[in-house]
């Protein structure tokens, strides 16, 4: 009768261990979630500060838009706080400018793990111009 019981309590073990699992899975992809979330913010508002940065140094310099990010906080007047294309990757998103001349600029974020650290990619052109899309589109 004694291994009755013990055969109760090993079940009742093997239950809680699994409902243990499948709570801390729900809670770990909810971190995830809100993680990626604030990341994606951060790379909208970190493009946003770029290029507003962009086209203020082009609307103080008769649209002459400068050559590198640098220069935007070497000058004087300081149009932009830090170098995020130098910092990157920050806060799971890398940063970098394709295109950034005189005409005008390109400059993205990319997730550092699509799906992981986040599920958009940003891209922001002349103009202020800000395009969104999915991470997985662009594999």
């Amino acid at each position: 009768m004694i291994t009755g019981n013990k055969g109760k309590s090993f079940v009742t073990i093997m239950v809680i261990i699994a409902l243990s699992a499948l709570l801390l899975r729900i809670a770990i992809e909810k971190v995830l979630v809100i993680t990626c979330v604030q990341n994606e913010a951060l790379a909208q508002a970190t493009l946003k500060a770029m290029a507003a940065a962009l086209d203020n140094y082009a609307r103080d310099h008769k649209e002459v838009y400068p050559k590198s990010i640098a220069t935007l906080i070497k000058s004087e007047p300081v149009y932009l706080d830090r170098d995020y294309i130098a910092e990157s990757p920050m806060k799971g998103y890398i940063y970098n400018c394709a295109r950034l001349d005189e005409s005008g600029y390109s400059c993205y974020a990319f997730p550092q793990r699509c799906e992981l650290t986040g599920n958009l990619n940003f891209t922001v052109t002349t103009g202020n111009l800000l395009v969104s899309e999915n991470c997985r589109d662009k594999d």
